[in-house]
């Protein structure tokens, strides 16, 4: 990884934590929805890297937001397993050219990168309310929560996503 890739992963890093902290951790959508846009650091992180680091910072990432969010480690253990599927879940969306050397996400279609996307917000927010909840009593809770929030996780991810991008000419 280049000194330049380090930078722009580094303040992805603190930049994505404090954006969640200070502000999407204060909205309550209609009361509960509070939309958690760290996860754009998981879908962003390059592919090419070192899983093991990847799912470290994944646990630091997780930890942060745990810390300023008073959730015990929830949130850590989240994108743990997020980061642990991402692989499979990017095989999945991208099929065989993410094996190649030079993919990159910006030379897939848009419905490719939404679908990864989605289906990333949705087991991450699948795994932290199971574990938020813990009882499968409360099985439509869990569906609502994961459902609604998941949109809301979606929508702002898409427009933050859209703010930092760079256009291509």
């Amino acid at each position: 990884m280049t000194s330049n890739s380090y930078l722009i992963n580094t303040t992805r890093f603190i930049l994505l934590i404090l954006v969640q902290v200070l502000v999407f951790n204060r909205l309550n959508f209609f009361g509960y929805i509070n939309p958690m846009v760290y996860i754009l650091f998981l879908y962003w992180y390059p592919l090419t890297q070192n899983r093991s680091l990847f799912i470290f910072i994944s646990f630091l990432l997780g930890l942060m937001v745990d810390i300023f969010s008073d959730t015990m480690a929830i949130h850590a253990a989240s994108t743990v397993t997020l980061a642990y599927l991402r692989p499979t879940i990017m095989r999945f969306c991208f099929g065989v050219n993410f094996e190649l050397q030079n993919f990159k996400l910006t030379n897939t279609n848009r419905a490719q990168r939404i679908t990864c996307l989605a289906l990333m917000i949705v087991i991450h927010h699948f795994v932290f309310f199971n574990l938020e909840i813990f009882s499968y009593e409360n099985v439509l809770l869990i569906l609502k929560k994961v459902s609604s929030i998941s949109l809301a996780t979606l929508i702002m991810s898409l427009l933050l996503g859209s703010l930092f991008s760079v256009k291509k000419e």
